[in-house]
């Protein structure tokens, strides 16, 4: 799939920090990000060319320890999504910069900053290795794709990552036209480090990780009001997913709207039935490697296409055996969902 950075116009999240594929950029915003990469830029060049003395900003050296104190402050208090923590693994000194290895939300990244600490940057590129996808050997021809008589479609998903909720409404019409003759299913990103629901970890935080297990309970028990219940929450609540009391309200209201027992979902969401839910999901997110929001894939090929409701039809329609006469019909585009880029 295309990951590329693309400006969101109905998130008001603040930059949440997690290693791995790192589509949107998710621990900075916009003003520190080119701040940051104006930096790192400079220091590439200067440590490929081992000329370290000359790194920007070099004033009095700080020791490592109390660098890494002071940039993990500065993580925690202006960079990580509200209620959320980093915390650091360990901090070396590299060919003149200190690296450190910071954790959140249960993965590992690495951030460097100059000897002063006063520059805090992403990381640096090794000139001397092979760029990723180079080779001497001619490009290889993607794969065809693979054909079934029920195309199983996954679409791996953050409930509150913006490009996965455009995903989302891009599929709707979809999944109206084609359930009933391909399997589309609405799978979550997730990592669970315990036993219960509060050991659920989700790149925007519990409330995040509690939509996530709501969701995925609804498909479970209310398969058939699925589609309605999340086309009405994305449209109307996860505008609010920051401010608690809303967010509550608002579900509550979607749910009821919608004709959902509320208590069945909770009780669901809220214990083991829930969570072993979302451990399955868990599992096939990293077989699959579905490590980024969104991730569609279809008969167990990753889709990288545009994400439209007629592209995703077109897609899943050529992994049929014999299309079905739905395969014919033209889905008009749905406002802000033809975007690349991706939380994770």
């Amino acid at each position: 799939m295309t990951h590329d950075k693309t400006p969101e116009t109905n998130a008001p999240e603040k930059g949440s920090l997690k290693a791995g594929k790192t589509q949107e950029q998710p621990l900075f915003n916009k003003s520190t990000l080119v701040a940051i990469v104006g930096i790192a830029v400079v220091i590439v060049i200067l440590l490929a060319l081992g000329v370290t003395q000359n790194l920007p900003s070099q004033g009095a050296v700080v020791p490592p320890q109390t660098c890494a104190e002071k940039t993990l402050k500065y993580i925690n208090e202006n960079l990580v999504s509200p209620g959320t923590s980093a915390s650091l693994i360990s901090v070396t000194e590299n060919r003149g910069i200190y690296e450190m290895k910071i954790a959140y939300q249960g993965r590992d990244m690495t951030l460097s900053t100059t000897r002063d600490c006063s520059s805090l940057f992403i990381s640096s590129i090794d000139m001397n290795a092979a760029p990723a996808g180079s080779g001497t050997g001619p490009a290889q021809p993607a794969a065809p794709p693979i054909k079934t008589e029920r195309p199983v479609v996954d679409l791996y998903v953050m409930a509150f990552c913006p490009y996965g909720t455009q995903a989302e409404s891009a599929m709707k019409p979809v999944a109206a036209l084609l359930g009933s003759k391909a399997d589309i299913r609405v799978r979550y990103i997730t990592t669970i480090s315990g036993t219960t629901v509060a050991s659920v970890q989700s790149l925007h935080g519990m409330p995040e990780a509690q939509e996530d297990l709501r969701q995925i309970c609804i498909i479970k028990k209310n398969p058939e009001q699925f589609w309605e219940y999340l086309g009405r929450f994305n449209d109307a609540c996860y505008p609010q997913y920051q401010k608690a009391d809303q967010l509550d309200a608002c579900w509550r209201n979607v749910i009821a709207a919608v004709g959902i027992d509320s208590k069945s979902i909770e009780t669901c969401a809220g214990g083991e039935e829930g969570l072993a839910l979302l451990k399955a999901d868990e599992a096939l997110s990293n077989k699959n490697g579905a490590g980024a929001s969104p991730t569609l894939i279809i008969n167990g090929q990753e889709y990288s296409g545009s994400r439209t409701p007629d592209a995703y039809k077109q897609a899943i329609c050529d992994r049929f055996v014999t299309p079905p006469a739905e395969c014919s019909t033209t889905l008009p585009p749905v406002a802000g969902t033809a975007v690349s880029g991706g939380c994770g």
